[in-house]
């Protein structure tokens, strides 16, 4: 299959054509020739686009498709073909499914299941047996059989001494270790932002105070340990400010934020739509600004959709019953480019997010594989459910303003538009 990509903008810092507008010829999944112009023939695929940007493909590393278990959510294959679209050629799926993924053959499951789709697929695996936080599941199998990091999603670890051990063990084959950034007995039962929007709407509020202890903590077993650590979606200024110091310190500590936590704030909440549940709450507008300011400074080093399918079961009813998450693969690019430069966060998409779970990068140069997402930057609109792929509809950006948008990917010899 020969494809030619006309008048494309190169957004891609390693590549040596950043920021220049070029005509791609792409055979069998390998970049033949990036040229001012290249005649077009007739046994080539034509793509033609207004205002065509292209970068190295997107990585999403907080994904959850349901499957297996809860396919009324989202299944595999529905799932990949939605993260194609949405312009993300690779993608890490948590292991909240049900059973969990904390052995082997529930991770070559899930490979198994995503072979031969254009978006890859990576498992990330339960850190703890069935994501309970008792004992250690078999992180060294798993990571035999593709898993690249450990994790119980959206559940924290009680226990010190369990994490002490987890990140000395992880060590022996550089495993990466997730920290999910919440103290329970401080949290309580609560279930948004502890402050004034929590308490003007009778909601049971979560302190910022539970995020802070819980990354504090895991800063100081980081430092006694050594090691990898990852902390996913970060809310606060303080988290921010904590992550800095130890990087500072020099610790090999990594972070992500998801979308909806760098464009939503608690605000939000007024109107009681359980689509605005989410876990970790949606803080203020001045721990917004802090996180878009952690961005541009590097602090921050990845930015995930957090995309977590719902079943309307479990979203339409009172918000303090309805389960916490919204979907955001469509959405994110969207979200985050109409607060953010296009230049300030594209590597937290691309580069960043790969090299900190090893997986490949391929910069846009000749000769090099395709691994690339088409997308434009500039085009407005209002996202409403007809832009909506995902078997569940929960997405916290229902009828906000967006700018920009994925025309889709060409990755793995496959070329998907939307």
């Amino acid at each position: 299959m020969t494809t030619l990509l006309k008048s494309a903008t190169i957004i891609d810092p390693s590549s040596p054509y950043h920021n220049q507008q070029k005509d791609i010829l792409i055979v069998n999944g390998i970049i033949d020739k990036i040229e001012n112009s290249i005649d077009y023939k007739d046994n080539y695929k034509l793509v033609e686009l207004d205002n065509l940007h292209v970068s190295c493909g997107w990585f999403d590393t907080s994904v959850s498709f349901g499957e297996p278990g809860f396919e009324e959510r989202e299944t595999i294959k529905n799932g990949l073909e939605v993260a194609a679209k949405s312009g993300f050629t690779s993608v890490a799926i948590n292991a909240n499914s049900n059973p969990v993924i904390d052995n082997k053959s529930a991770v070559e499951f899930l490979i198994h299941k995503a072979n031969g789709f254009a978006t890859n697929l990576y498992p990330i695996a339960a850190l703890t047996q069935k994501s309970k936080g008792l004992d250690i599941a078999e992180l060294y199998d798993m990571q035999q059989s593709g898993a690249i990091a450990f994790a119980d999603y959206n559940k924290p670890i009680e226990n010190d001494n369990l994490m002490k051990v987890a990140l000395l063990y992880a060590q022996n084959f550089d495993g990466l270790v997730f920290s999910f950034p919440k103290n329970n007995s401080i949290a309580g039962e609560g279930i948004a932002n502890e402050g004034i929007n929590s308490t003007k709407l009778g909601l049971k509020g979560n302190p910022a105070l539970a995020e802070h202890i819980q990354i504090a903590r895991d800063l100081f077993l980081l430092e006694y340990t050594g090691g990898k650590l990852h902390i996913p979606t970060i809310t606060t200024t303080k988290s921010v400010a904590l992550i800095k110091e130890a990087k500072k310190k020099g610790l090999q500590v990594t972070c992500s934020v998801s979308v909806h936590h760098l464009t939503l704030s608690d605000d939000e909440l007024h109107g009681f739509d359980s689509n605005y549940k989410t876990n970790p709450p949606l803080r203020t507008k001045s721990d917004i600004k802090s996180l878009q300011k952690g961005i541009k400074s590097g602090v921050i080093d990845i930015i995930t959709s957090n995309h977590n399918p719902i079943d309307i079961e479990h979203k339409k009813v009172e918000f303090s019953e309805a389960k916490d998450g919204t979907i955001g693969l469509e959405s994110a690019f969207g979200a985050i480019n109409s607060v953010l430069d296009l230049e300030d966060f594209i590597e937290n998409l691309t580069t960043k997010p790969k090299n900190i779970f090893g997986i490949e990068n391929f910069s846009i140069k000749e000769n090099n594989k395709v691994e690339i997402t088409l997308f434009n930057p500039e085009n407005k609109y209002t996202f409403t459910k007809e832009h909506i792929l995902s078997t569940s509809k929960n997405s916290a950006f229902l009828s906000k303003e967006l700018k920009g948008k994925a025309y889709g990917i060409y990755a793995n010899n496959q070329l998907i538009l939307n």
